[in-house]
């Protein structure tokens, strides 16, 4: 039997298809550079500009690492660049808006493998999953929308982390498990400048 979510690996992230009627936007410029930046007084919050514009983020429990390791509650310092985007749309009925990137809704079966000796690890894989691994469709907000970085996915090391991602942040912008979170409404307005070009630049 076969483990990994291949009807939602393939089609997504890994192989980087472009799906016909996700590119909506044409209005909306791309944008080449995010940079994400430590806040001075508070290594779990941050501040993401992007174009002319600046905002606050939510970072890893253990704030920004450039030795990030499976567990260790750290954001990646480096640059890292979206692949693809899950939503609920049980959530959102009426989609989540223009998008340059993949967009795939996020199934009761999805989940995500964060077992760094387990063969889909940082991979998506359909529940149940007898080894360890993340629940993507969540009972608070924090996924409704998820965009899917490519830390460790291409060329995948064990123990280098998995999971990292840019999604909505909790109301009172709690630290995260290592990812970006973002308000929903900057999420709103930076989802359509998103493409597989943006470099995110997470400075340490």
């Amino acid at each position: 039997m076969k483990a990994r979510c291949d009807s939602l690996f393939n089609k997504s992230i890994i192989r980087q298809k472009r799906r016909k009627g996700t590119c909506t936007s044409r209005k909306a410029a791309q944008t080449s550079i995010l940079a994400v930046r430590p806040h001075p007084r508070n290594r779990t919050r941050g501040l993401l500009s992007i174009d002319a514009f600046v905002f606050p983020c939510a970072l890893g429990r253990s704030g920004i690492s450039v030795f990030k390791r499976e567990g260790d509650g750290a954001t990646p310092g480096f640059v890292m660049h979206p692949l693809g985007i899950y939503f609920r749309r049980d959530r959102r009925r009426g989609g989540i808006g223009p998008a340059r990137l993949p967009v795939l809704s996020i199934r009761s079966d999805l989940g995500w493998c964060d077992a760094p000796g387990d063969a889909n690890y940082n991979r998506p894989v359909r529940l149940p999953f007898p080894k360890s691994h993340e629940r993507m469709e969540r009972e608070d907000a924090l996924y409704d929308i998820c965009v899917v970085l490519d830390w460790n996915i291409k060329s995948r090391q064990r123990g280098a982390g998995s999971a990292i991602f840019l999604h909505i942040a909790h109301p009172e912008m709690k630290p995260t498990e290592g990812c970006i979170a973002i308000a929903p409404q900057t999420m709103r307005r930076i989802l359509p400048r998103l493409s597989r070009k943006t470099r995110i630049r997470v400075l340490s």
